[in-house]
């Protein structure tokens, strides 16, 4: 007997279905608690596929509705449907695939994919076969909805579909999409390409058997009338870019021209997935060769692509020039997340953390946009290409720009100014010759009337920064600092955001060349306080920061502390300990501190208590967490993160006067409970603060020791490259502390710091194996990375840290001679690239090797120098006489 639903229930749920469309709230949380009511029936689900698929009679948002709510309870309840159950919504969708509704057939093939992630492609065999064997349907409904379905299929489990579990059904399916490639409506031939594209990326073999085929029916494609079939050739040209340029360097020079048109496209949607072609194709070691005959072309395509749409403009609010009393809505707030402490040890001379990336696609500011768009696309292109072709774009694109950087409409005007900033990077070199015409036009632009303009004024004006700050200073930085701060007090938001990120990067450029006019800037910075709406406050945290690192200890000053201070403690004391405004407002304050060293005493004693306090909360929620799941929230550990990170900026900046905040504290127990945590930023933060109080009140630390070193040793494990970077150079400062009374503990750390070293050769490692090798422990262990050691500190200038590296090496010798007897052509190489040692050091290195001289006689000597590569020979003589 089919199952049949009753009148009264039945009833029922159309009831619930109409009220759940109200607006009211109240009518919404009752439906929420009617829904959970009626999931204890197991036969609800049946009502909720019958009303969909069967009750004609009903309006179709209704009966839509009914299936997104089953759709929701598969999603969470699937696993508890009654066989029956299951069995009778499985058929419902087959039967109805094709109902004549759209939106009918969209909501039964969304529930059918949701079923089939729920694992049942391998417990429901016949639904491919069936889905397939309806696209042959003489009823165009019945062939588009099981397209429709096959399509999220495809979207969803495209890996399990290409996998012996399911005896690969591709073989079978990605023949017969292509076969519909030539269809009659446009639908279907969408739905076709769109099925086969979510295999190009994974490069299924069933699709790579037919790759030829698939590219003839794309070509055969191109001039489709249907946009919707145009934009998924030109998605699977992209894809194809990726994974099989082998199979499009034959027809490249079509393709070329066929994107040149498609980013032309009138359907903006057609336009931005050609436009991805040229992000694409820039990636590619073929870029210069295919395109440099197109530059003339393309160039005015993505600078066309680069101006505002009209709807952009009504969607940024573009006629909207004051808005800095509007408060801001706070979804817009993206959330905000802490990068944890890492210690940098400052090789070379650099000295930001290895791999930092800045933004390089922030190619404008239309946050509030944020989606991905043709304008956005085409500025993307543009850099890209500029960093391939270099100065071979300026010529095809500085006619263009000239006309577009003086136009009269604002619109065009504030493209040229974004191709400006666009190119800045990969064009540099030649733009120099312009820049001191286009630099003060740019500026001009600054007080533009159109706040758009401003905005991106502010943002080109930033990626030439670097070049602003090597004039000298009264020509561009000046008059530029002074519109910028201007522009940071902007009555339009858009502009007060874009000026103060344009003014960070500006401070990291500029450096101490700002210390002259810190007052003037302190005192635009400090108004902003009073001006700015939640969002932008967050930056502007980010530019006092940023202040703070690029200016250092000349921020000390009376003055500058009476100015900075207060409005920054206010805000500290307005927000509560759960509040994530925290954690840029904690940021900026590490820096601070660390810029006033004691300039930042009469402030820190709140600060600090405050850090400590988090670092407990956070923890005491872990615990209760961990104990009561059910009961209990999981803390957010970038609390915990931020605090110990601005604990480390105290310690740094107060150096010895932070002794008496620690000797208030219960710290000692919270960085051992923090060193233990299972978050690895948890570990890296702790290893930091560890290390920064080791060198500020080591007295505290070494009653902790024994119990803090067996930690340390557990975290060098490479896999973590930060937390183990972080724990080594907090075993580094507390062996430099401990001197000879570290032998105890050399064991624990001992074997792991070699492996590192022989792992990855990195020169903070060596730095602490030295400071530990003093305790001669190291020394019978030469033998194992001598020569890792010596090739890594040969690349080094000559620094303090090769110094006492090169110390540590020799004692060793001392203690060991055996065991550099294997490797000692390293060792010689590693002395030779001393520039200028100091003379004690340069005496060690002449005992050492003249005793090795002597050891091994004169004869024996040359043989061995003869390996010596003449640049090596030629200087070991000139210095060291052998």
């Amino acid at each position: 007997m089919e199952w049949q639903p009753d009148e009264q229930g039945l009833q029922q749920v159309l009831n619930l279905l109409k009220d759940s469309q109200s607006p009211n709230t109240a009518t919404q949380r009752a439906v929420q608690q009617k829904l959970e009511q009626l999931n204890q029936f197991p036969d609800f689900n049946n009502y909720l596929i019958f009303v969909l698929t069967r009750l004609k009679t009903e309006d179709e948002p209704t009966r839509s509705l009914s299936g997104l709510i089953l759709k929701n309870n598969v999603k969470v309840h699937y696993q508890n449907f009654p066989p029956a159950v299951a069995h009778f919504i499985k058929q419902e969708c087959l039967n109805n695939i094709g109902d004549p509704s759209p939106l009918i057939r969209a909501t039964i093939g969304i529930l059918i994919t949701t079923i089939s992630t729920k694992g049942e492609l391998q417990t429901w065999p016949e639904l491919l076969p069936q889905l397939c064997n309806m696209l042959n349907s003489e009823d165009y409904n019945i062939c588009e909805g099981s397209f429709g379905a096959l399509q999220k299929i495809c979207e969803d489990s495209s890996e399990l579909l290409d996998s012996d579990a399911l005896n690969r059904p591709l073989n079978i399916m990605i023949p017969k999409f292509l076969q519909f490639f030539k269809h009659c409506s446009p639908k279907i031939r969408s739905h076709a390409i769109a099925c086969v594209n979510q295999f190009i990326i994974g490069r299924a073999q069933a699709l790579m058997d037919n790759i030829d085929t698939f590219i003839e029916s794309l070509f055969a494609l191109a001039a489709d009338e249907d946009s919707e079939v145009r934009k998924n050739v030109c998605r699977a040209l992209v894809m194809l870019l990726e994974v099989r340029v082998d199979r499009l360097i034959p027809h490249m020079r079509s393709i070329v021209e066929y994107m040149l048109q498609r980013s032309q496209d009138p359907d903006e949607n057609v336009a931005l997935e050609a436009c991805e072609f040229w992000l694409t194709l820039a990636e590619q070691p073929i870029c210069k060769d295919v395109l440099s005959g197109h530059l003339a072309q393309l160039v005015p395509v993505l600078v066309n692509g680069m101006k505002y749409s009209e709807i952009d403009i009504i969607l940024l609010k573009g006629d909207v020039e004051e808005d800095e009393a509007v408060p801001d809505n706070e979804q817009d707030i993206k959330p905000r997340f802490h990068k944890s402490r890492t210690v940098t040890l400052r090789h070379e001379g650099n000295e930001g953390e290895e791999g930092e990336e800045s933004d390089e696609d922030d190619d404008d500011d239309d946050d509030s946009l944020s989606d991905w768009n043709l304008r956005k696309c085409s500025a993307a292109a543009l850099d890209v290409l500029a960093n391939v072709f270099r100065d071979e774009l300026l010529p095809p694109l500085l006619p263009v720009l000239k006309e577009l950087l003086f136009h009269p409409d604002w619109v065009v005007k504030e493209s040229g100014i974004l191709v400006l900033g666009a190119i800045a990077e990969g064009c540099m070199q030649d733009m120099v010759l312009y820049l001191p015409e286009l630099i003060p036009h740019l500026i001009q632009c600054l007080c533009d009337k159109k706040a758009l303009v401003r905005s991106i004024a502010c943002w080109t004006l930033s990626r030439y920064a670097h070049w602003v700050v090597s004039q000298p200073p009264d020509s561009y930085l000046k008059p530029l600092m002074t519109e910028l701060l201007k522009r940071i007090l902007d009555s339009n938001k858009r502009v007060q955001e874009a000026a103060c990120s344009a003014f960070a990067t500006l401070e990291e450029e500029a450096c101490t060349e700002l210390v002259p006019y810190l007052s003037f800037i302190l005192d635009t910075l400090v108004f902003a306080f009073s001006k700015y709406q939640h969002k932008n406050l967050l930056i502007l945290y980010d530019a006092i920061g940023t202040l703070a690192d690029s200016v250092g200890h000349h921020l000390n000053q009376p003055e500058y502390i009476q100015k900075l201070m207060p409005p920054l403690i206010q805000k500290w004391n307005e927000l509560k300990d759960e509040d994530k405004d925290l954690f840029p407002l904690l940021e900026c304050l590490s820096s601070v501190a660390t810029a006033l060293q004691s300039g930042f005493l009469p402030y820190c004693e709140p600060v600090y208590q405050r850090c400590v306090t988090l670092v407990q909360k956070n923890l005491a929620q872990a615990m209760m967490y961990n104990q009561h799941p059910d009961q209990y929230e999981a803390p957010d550990k970038d609390f915990m993160i931020v605090a110990l990170d601005l604990l480390s900026g105290l310690a740094e900046g107060l150096g010895a006067h932070v002794e008496q905040l620690v000797t208030r504290s219960n710290v000692m127990t919270l960085i051992f409970q923090c060193m233990q945590d299972t978050m690895p930023e948890v570990r890296q933060s702790s290893f930091a603060l560890l290390g920064d109080l080791t060198k500020a009140c080591f007295l505290h630390i070494k009653p902790c020791i024994a119990e803090f070193l067996p930690v340390l040793g557990l975290n060098l494990n490479p896999e973590f490259i930060s937390v183990c970077n972080n724990a080594t150079w907090a075993i580094g400062e507390i062996a430099i502390q401990m001197g000879t009374e570290m032998q105890p503990f050399v064991a624990l750390v001992l074997n792991k710091l070699v492996e590192i070293i022989n792992r990855q050769n990195t020169p903070k490692t060596l730095g602490v194996l030295i400071s530990i090798a003093v305790t001669a422990e190291v020394a019978p262990m030469l033998p194992q990375f001598v020569r890792p050691w010596c090739t890594s500190l040969r690349n080094i200038r000559d620094n303090e840290e090769k110094d006492s590296a090169f110390r540590g090496i020799c004692v060793m010798i001392g203690v060991n001679p055996g065991g550099v007897v294997q490797d000692f052509i390293f060792f010689c190489d590693a002395v030779a690239s001393w520039v200028n040692p100091k003379d004690d050091l340069r005496d060690m290195f002449y005992k050492i090797l003249h005793g090795f001289k002597d050891q091994v006689g004169e004869d024996n000597w040359q043989q061995f120098s003869e390996q010596f590569p003449p640049l090596l020979k030629e200087r070991l003589s000139a210095c060291y006489g052998v």
